[in-house]
């Protein structure tokens, strides 16, 4: 059984992810921030449930927007269990309204949160996987970053594009380490997330406003209209789906998977610029980082 640590696992697919590897065997550390403040209930419950079921649920402080918490959270975890074998980037924040009325001091905000955050554990986590040879990292991207977009959600598709394509980078980087990478690709869950719940706003009021002279309800209409796409759709698809790549021998794992009930043709672009891209590393001389390096020294799992 792993190692698994998750960023922000306080509500969400974190939270159910969290708990779905904890049933399943593995040590889970539950990232969140302010564990003794706003979060405390979070905290309280994830232990609640540990006890009742058994499982081996840790939640930990673990603010990915401060590079000093999330080092601590990680020498932490190291300290106990001497290792990390999997990572799941999974922190991350939504805002909607028209993309004009943010300031670009919010977009910075937005980035931070969905990208740079990404980095900050990366920096603290890989150097232990690289030194094994050995490791998982999952990315939880969105559909938005090749499907289909509806308007007023641009700084969020922008920020977990970044996002994505740092994760690509990634994989081609870490496949000689022997360090797997999957990216895993939600479409909209419009229920059993706060996504929407907690979503930001723009900051300049009176630009929103214009614009709801020509747009007036659309947020509204899109989130119906989604929500009437897929109205079964459970985030605990994500979640299993999850489950299931870590559960995967290494060298097995998929580099990038879809869970998308409202089928919004992220998967076939994604399908079409993925290929692209082994065909342009092959072009190129490094076809070997399309596939991991298992135990740091060759192997034959996916890398891209």
């Amino acid at each position: 059984m792993s190692t698994v640590v998750i960023t922000g696992a306080s509500s969400g697919f974190g939270a159910l992810t969290a708990r779905t590897l904890a049933s399943a065997g593995h040590t889970v550390y539950a990232g969140m921030r302010e564990t003794e403040g706003r979060n405390a209930p979070q905290v309280a419950a994830a232990r609640t449930w540990a006890a009742e079921h058994d499982a081996d649920l840790r939640p930990v402080e673990l603010d990915v927007s401060s590079q000093e918490s999330v080092d601590r959270a990680v020498e932490r975890i190291e300290a106990e269990h001497g290792q990390v074998d999997v990572l799941v980037h999974n922190a991350g924040h939504m805002v909607v309204g028209p993309a004009e009325a943010f300031t670009p001091e919010q977009l910075a905000q937005l980035y931070d949160v969905n990208v740079l955050s990404t980095q900050r554990v990366n920096r603290a986590v890989l150097p232990g996987m690289r030194r094994r040879g050995a490791g998982l990292v999952i990315w939880v991207s969105s559909s938005s970053v090749k499907g289909g977009t509806p308007p007023y959600l641009a700084p969020y598709f922008a920020a977990k594009a970044g996002m994505d394509s740092l994760a690509v980078s990634y994989a081609a980087e870490l496949a000689r380490w022997g360090v797997e990478t999957s990216i895993v690709v939600p479409g909209s869950f419009t229920s059993g997330t706060n996504h929407f719940a907690h979503a930001g706003h723009p900051a300049d009021a009176a630009v929103e406003a214009d614009y709801e002279t020509r747009y007036a309800g659309l947020m509204g209409q899109v989130a119906d209209k989604l929500a009437a796409l897929a109205p079964d759709a459970d985030v605990s698809l994500v979640s299993d789906e999850i489950a299931r790549i870590v559960a995967l021998p290494a060298g097995q794992r998929p580099y990038r998977v879809h869970i998308d009930p409202a089928d919004d043709g992220s998967e076939a672009v994604s399908d079409l610029a993925d290929r692209t891209r082994r065909e342009f590393l092959d072009r190129v001389g490094l076809a070997d980082l399309l596939t991991v390096a298992v135990g740091g020294a060759g192997g034959a799992g996916a890398a891209g």
